[in-house]
């Protein structure tokens, strides 16, 4: 497809920005590497690259307490990003940023801490396309606190049925946790309609933006959430790094996730004294080389431009869908009007691994599986798919390699 008079190509030369990352310029079996496990994890600019090497190179020091030159270079460098990022999301102060291992842990604080308050006929109101991690810690409270656990459902589209969230939200409704966009489908829900009306009943939202911020940034004063949580690894950062924003007021009311180093502001055999934000949350030395990380991935994706971003993911999406859904056989699993470039999809009767497997001797990067959404993986009774997720770095002639080469899975395989 020749894509180079478009607006959104016009706006964003793809090509010159895969140059920055140098993980897409290898062979996997002795054929080009195309990369779409996107939503699985991001490749890394050179920028990210070389600042967590400066980092170790020049700086390397534990933060915070350090009178000496070394820490000091490194506590700047580590509450600079903490500005930074709370800057991206538009946090109203930076101490509402809280850094974590990933969008996991930072759900597992949240049910952990808020939910401590938690009593037997509380509810806890989480949707059908959630991925596992906003899906067991709330299990996990619920059988702690004796509370119970509802879930919206979805259509056959993948979209969820409003109708049926605004019969489950009630006065029992403890926090609705949901995501911003579905990993598995690529579904981008209602996610600000629904803030607004958990919110006239006093009902909390937790937001799941982990595949979210990787298409654009979030204004979490425009959302009005109280809790936003996401991972550096999605969004073209270092692994092992994840942030939890939450409205000051909610976050100084809650206790103390982990107890250790720098969470405390005294400590003796009688009692401790627990720090002020951000670091009552912050136990233990942090991973200081992936926070800088993320900051410089944060700061890579402002240069490329997230509007540009959007408006070619958005070319790129609609491409994908028709290139994929026009093989014959091919099902596309998630039809939602409002999308990312996910596209879960089975052809035929072929086994998802199988397909994968075959995409894989092609050079072809996709995940096969249930994503960790086998409740959603139910809902359409199937086992899994095989998921194709694309980056603003992808190309449509990688789209067109992709769809070449599940017409080869489908001639080997199909009965």
């Amino acid at each position: 497809m020749d894509t180079t008079l478009t607006p959104a190509t016009a706006a964003l030369n793809v090509e010159l920005l895969r140059k920055d990352f140098p993980a897409l310029h290898q062979s996997a079996h002795d054929h080009p590497l195309v990369y779409l496990d996107n939503a699985a994890t991001t490749q890394k600019p050179q920028s990210v690259i070389d600042r967590i090497r400066r980092y170790y190179e020049s700086e390397n020091s534990n933060v915070h307490r350090g009178v000496h030159f070394l820490s000091q270079l490194a506590t700047d460098a580590y509450e600079g990003a903490r500005r930074t990022i709370a800057s991206y999301i538009n946090a109203s102060d930076p101490r509402e940023v809280i850094f974590t291992r990933g969008t996991t842990e930072s759900i597992n604080l949240v049910a952990s801490s808020y939910g401590a308050s938690f009593v037997p006929g509380d509810e806890v109101l989480i949707s059908t396309m959630e991925h596992h991690s906003n899906i067991v810690p709330w299990q996990m409270l619920c059988e702690r606190r004796g509370c119970t656990l509802k879930v919206i459902p979805v259509s056959d589209e993948g979209e969820i049925i409003y109708e049926e969230f605004e019969r489950l939200l009630s006065e029992r409704t403890k926090i609705l946790a949901v995501c911003h966009t579905s990993n598995a489908l690529g579904t981008v829900n209602p996610i600000q309609r629904m803030i607004r009306d958990a919110h006239a009943l006093g009902v909390p939202v937790l937001i799941d933006a982990a595949q979210a911020l990787p298409h654009g940034p979030m204004d979490v004063r425009e959302l009005d959430c109280d809790f936003l949580c996401f991972s550096s690894h999605k969004m073209f950062g270092p692994t092992g790094v994840g942030v939890l924003y939450g409205k000051q007021d909610l976050l100084e009311s809650l206790p103390p996730y982990q107890g250790g180093g720098d969470m405390i502001e005294s400590v003796s055999f009688e009692g401790t004294t627990y720090n002020e934000l951000p670091h009552r949350f912050e136990a233990g030395t942090p991973n200081i080389a992936g926070v800088i990380g993320l900051e410089a991935a944060v700061k890579y994706l402002q240069k490329v431009s997230p509007a540009a971003i959007s408006s070619y993911e958005a070319e790129l999406t609609d491409y994908a869908t028709k290139t994929i859904s026009s093989i014959d056989g091919v099902r596309i699993v998630g039809t939602a009007k409002r999308k990312v470039p996910v596209m879960s999809f089975l052809v035929g009767d072929i086994h998802p691994y199988d397909c994968g497997t075959i995409l894989d001797r092609l050079g072809i990067a996709v995940r096969t599986g249930h994503h960790c959404t086998q409740p959603l993986m139910h809902r359409f009774g199937i086992p899994g798919t095989a998921r194709a997720s694309l980056a603003f770095y992808n190309t449509f002639g990688e789209v067109d390699a992709l769809a070449d080469g599940i017409r080869k899975a489908k001639s080997m395989l199909m009965r």
